[in-house]
């Protein structure tokens, strides 16, 4: 088994600043508690390392190494309007009242509405379907969407993934007598709008305590409130009470999708919800699968990095309807021709992505040369799609460890300009462009600590990158924290053995809130550099006691890119991945950084 190196330096191998411009830490375990962690993980003082520099609790290890819905199922009862919301659900259900679900064009909206599509159906009704175009209609419901529903027959609207700041729409809705059912998890004021009942774990009246689910999850929660209370009631449909635990695959699919932190139950629908992705229950997301190429769907990277963006690709730049319809359809044949078309469509997407990318790179590039210390990237231009701006501002922050947005307008998207940020850890990105929005720098915009969104005139965007230049300034530190890599061990390649893939994985799932372990191979020869794909590099690293292969995501045209083609000895930072190849399961490790030797 691979041992883990301490060392006391606070840089590792003295890498101060590797290709990419940060510096590696290694991780500092508490020896005592290293020690009381080890019996839970079989005496495996690596596993109870990585176990300690996440503050696991030894009291918790056990329940946090095998999660489970009986340890950490919140009492749907503590959320507000949660019993209130299953008795309108219930009675529109044995009234067989028309029930429309309003959804978000994201996976996250995407799952939520299939898990409801899927109970009422074993009820024996249809659930109406509506996503709102991004486009033409932008994010949440609008006073225009419930007119549309109230003139075309709803009796009832159930929002998910959104609705709780949708004030202008919540009063047109009571305004023409249109009930309204709220399940969201997104941060709300202190006024609550008008609502039938409105649940949201981010309610600042709320009690559950599980403001860490996405959508997903809540609505999870909601179904098993209904079934409780149908139970309470003694009612169910002739087959008896819909069976909840297939849908903790979409539950899975959409808490990983929306980066939601994984403690708590997040952790155990992940772990859970996986298992039962595997089964291959849900006709949709085996043909996405098959078009994806992926046998078995069984691990965190298949959800969210293979199934996560096709989903999402509808979305992004084609019929916002086709995820929602594909998770929750029993059709073999219509999830073949509705997965083929997803597929189509990120296609696409990742067209459009590369080129408007590849255009916001040269403007930051540019903008670093004329203010190397400025804390902040903000790309625009015409046409760019705001379906994928927010992919765009994600991959400048990657590369340039800086906050970043992007802006686009024009050519069909209307004149009002759009854009979408992402930030680094510290620098809350969120509250900076509110900010903005309040000064009347921008005309609105908001968001969380890591991501945001705006509306702008074009001819405000010049304004906007000085105040935001000048404003981030006084987050220097904060970018400085984030350049940090925290390194979890130094491994020997010849010890990356697929039986050591299988031992991390004990502590999984990874995800936020989670990190999946890092490790750094020391003074390594890099050999075979060869491009694949776009943009990546395979190559192999190796010492005196054995090789490994590496694979250097976008890393082809980078600093990276350059350290690695050199020929030197280097230092290398990343994760374990195993890897399937005709019937031979092996080991690479997915590259985060390089340093020279």
């Amino acid at each position: 088994m691979a041992q883990a190196a301490h060392q006391s330096s606070p840089h590792l191998f003295e890498v101060d600043q590797s290709a990419s411009g940060r510096f590696w830490t290694l991780a500092d375990a508490d020896e005592a508690l290293v020690r009381r962690l080890a019996p839970s993980v079989g005496g495996s003082d690596l596993l109870a390392r990585l176990l300690a520099s996440r503050d696991v609790d030894p009291a918790q290890a056990a329940s946090y190494l095998a999660p489970t819905l009986r340890d950490y199922f919140p009492d749907p009862s503590s959320f507000a309007d949660m019993d209130k919301a299953a008795g309108i659900i219930l009675d529109a259900i044995l009234a067989r009242k028309r029930v429309t679900v309003f959804a978000d064009y994201d996976v996250d909206g995407g799952t939520s509405s299939a898990i409801l599509a899927r109970y009422f159906r074993a009820w024996g009704q249809d659930l109406g379907l509506y996503v709102p175009d991004r486009l033409e209609e932008g994010y949440g419901p609008s006073p225009a969407a419930f007119r549309h529903l109230k003139d075309t027959g709803s009796d009832l609207v159930i929002t998910v993934d959104c609705g709780g700041a949708a004030v202008d729409a919540l009063n047109e809705a009571e305004a023409i007598g249109l009930p309204v059912v709220v399940i969201d998890h997104h941060l709300m004021s202190a006024v609550l709008p008008p609502s039938a009942a409105l649940v949201n774990p981010n309610r600042l009246d709320d009690t559950s305590g599980c403001g860490h689910l996405a959508a997903a999850g809540v609505v999870f929660v909601f179904v098993a409130a209904l079934n409780r209370l149908a139970r309470e009631r003694g009612l169910a449909p002739a087959d008896g009470l819909p069976d909840i635990m297939p849908f903790l695959d979409l539950c899975a699919l959409g808490t990983l999708c929306d980066m939601a932190p994984l403690h708590g139950v997040n952790r155990a629908f992940v772990r859970q919800g996986l298992t039962i992705m595997a089964r291959d229950q849900n006709p949709g997301l085996r043909a996405l699968a098959d078009v994806a190429g992926i046998g078995k769907t069984e691990t965190v990277y298949h959800a969210t990095f293979m199934l996560g963006p096709r989903l999402n690709a509808g979305g992004r730049v084609g019929d916002p309807w086709i995820a929602a319809k594909l998770l929750a359809t029993d059709d073999r044949r219509e999830a073949v021709d509705l997965a083929e078309r997803l597929h189509a469509l990120n296609e696409e997407r990742k067209e459009v992505e590369s080129a408007i990318l590849d255009l916001a790179m040269a403007q930051a590039e540019q903008a670093l040369v004329r203010n190397p210390d400025r804390g902040i990237l903000i790309a625009s231009g015409e046409g760019w799609h705001p379906g994928v701006i927010g992919i765009v501002a994600g991959r400048l922050k990657e590369r340039y460890h800086l906050p970043s947005i992007v802006i686009g307008w024009g050519e069909g998207l209307g004149p009002v300009a759009k854009g979408s940020g992402r930030s680094v850890k510290g620098v809350n990105i969120g509250d900076a462009i509110a900010m903005a929005a309040r000064e009347g720098v921008i005309l609105s915009g908001g968001g969380h600590a890591m991501a945001g969104g705006l509306s702008l005139e074009p001819d405000q965007v010049q304004a906007f990158d000085d105040w935001m230049v000048a404003h981030m300034a006084q987050f220097s530190a904060e970018r400085t924290a984030a350049l940090e890599l925290a390194i979890d061990a130094v491994l020997a390649p010849g010890a990356a053995s697929p039986s050591l893939v299988d031992q991390i994985a004990q502590i999984g799932p990874f995800g936020i809130g989670s990190p999946e372990p890092v490790f750094a191979l020391k003074s390594v020869h890099v050999t075979g550099v060869r491009q694949v794909g776009v943009n990546h590099l395979r190559f192999i690293a190796e010492d005196a006691g054995g090789r490994i292969e590496c694979i250097a995501w976008r890393a082809a045209d980078t600093p990276m890119g350059d350290v690695l083609r050199n020929g030197a000895r280097v230092h290398i930072a990343g994760k374990l991945k195993a890897d399937e190849w005709n019937g031979r399961r092996r080991v690479q490790l997915d590259v985060a950084d390089v340093a020279a030797d």
